[in-house]
């Protein structure tokens, strides 16, 4: 789950995390009046979108009057910001944050993300702040400090000396940044991020030390003990056919392909799509129903998938665990009720109640192209969906 920078802002506020003054606006006399309250010379007025690379976009400008503020503002407000992470379609603003400008002595990046092979939390620093850090990890790659995070001990004292030591920092600002760096793992932690990157992290001349840019993600599966998390939510910046899977409860992720799949449990879904692709298909999503599934819920799941007009065949692929077969059978055989079926079945079900499963889709008549293993599953949905 992706918030705007603002958000992540009074988030890290409250883990006293110092950062620039400024505020959100919705409109360009709301934005001029934020920038005189703010008082200064200089103000940032920022696109409030879920994507980076703003700057390279346009969305991200500075101005040096009230009129710029507000003339900006309104350019921006109502726009579609295309990025490199936007596609071409681009995302829409509805808001932009005023930040006050700082006189910046020096940058640098910080990122805290889980390194899934290690099994770990870890730090990414460098020098080079305002950079994208895959450049830098191409052209540069020993300028920047990694450190991998104990879970139970949290970023150290010691650590963080070392990773700002080999940043440059010393003295006072060493001091402070070392704080700084301990908060933002306090937030990385407490609030279930996957991602908390500052770019950049700034030295201000007078010797402050401020995140002054923001990008936090949350991690969806630790949602649950987050519940005012969802208040973030921003439907304008989600795929709407993803967030009706997930106010349905369903784990959904659009793909390019034409063969919409139905599993329960996700690393069975990930097995189903590469076995599509290994017969020559592609997935036209990720759909997990997840160990909890009722007749409401696959009802939904059909109805998101044949509302894409590209999908040829929908395969139902089940493991019947905690899951129960017969009662993804019964689901289907609702959901095919209460949706227009246009495209071929292909269903495929094994474990618990298996038999009654089966027999619940041989009584309902519907025309349900049956299969044993998941390679006839999935072979059997390529051919169909190439018209054989």
């Amino acid at each position: 789950m992706k918030i705007h920078e603002y958000q992540a802002r009074e988030i890290l506020q409250n883990f006293e995390v110092p950062i620039p003054a400024g505020e959100v606006a919705e409109n360009a006399l709301e934005a001029r009046e934020i920038a005189q309250k703010l008082g200064g010379a200089v103000w940032a007025v920022k696109a409030q979108v879920h994507a980076g690379g703003r700057g390279k976009g346009g969305g991200v400008k500075l101005a040096k009057s009230l009129e710029e503020v507000e003339k900006i503002a309104s350019e921006m407000i109502g726009m579609r910001l295309v990025t490199k992470q936007t596609g071409a379609a681009g995302a829409p603003v509805s808001k932009v944050l005023i930040q006050q400008g700082v006189s910046i002595a020096s940058e640098y990046y910080v990122g805290f993300l889980i390194d899934r092979a290690a099994q770990s939390a870890v730090l990414l620093a460098s020098s080079e702040g305002g950079m994208e850090i895959e450049k830098v990890a191409a052209e540069n790659p020993e300028k920047i400090v990694k450190v991998y995070i104990d879970n139970d001990e949290g970023l150290t004292e010691k650590e963080a000396m070392s990773v700002t030591t080999q940043l440059g920092m010393s003295g006072d600002i060493q001091q402070k940044a070392v704080k700084v760096l301990q908060r933002l793992w306090n937030v990385f932690k407490t609030q279930d991020c996957s991602l908390l990157e500052i770019n950049p992290l700034i030295v201000t001349v007078g010797g402050e030390v401020y995140p002054l840019d923001a990008k936090m993600n949350f991690d969806d599966n630790a949602l649950y003990r987050h519940p005012e998390s969802e208040a973030l939510i921003d439907p304008t910046q989600e795929d709407p056919t993803e967030l009706e899977a997930h106010e349905a409860g369903l784990q959904y992720i659009q793909l390019d392909g034409n063969i919409a799949c139905l599993v329960n449990g996700a690393g069975l879904a990930m097995a189903t799509m590469d076995t599509i692709k290994l017969f020559g298909g592609e997935p036209a999503n990720f759909l997990d129903i997840g160990g909890g599934a009722t007749p409401e819920k696959v009802t939904a799941a059909f109805k998101i998938m044949l509302s894409k007009p590209e999908v040829k065949v929908i395969l139902v692929n089940i493991f019947g665990g905690i899951m129960k077969c017969d009662t993804i059978a019964e689901g289907i055989v609702e959901a095919c009720k209460a949706v227009k079926l246009t495209v071929p079945l292909v269903v495929r079900m094994n474990g618990t109640h298996e038999e009654l499963g089966k027999e619940i889709l041989r009584e309902s008549k519907l025309p349900i192209v049956s299969a044993n293993t998941l390679g006839e599953a999935a072979e059997k949905a390529v051919n169909l969906a190439k018209g054989n």
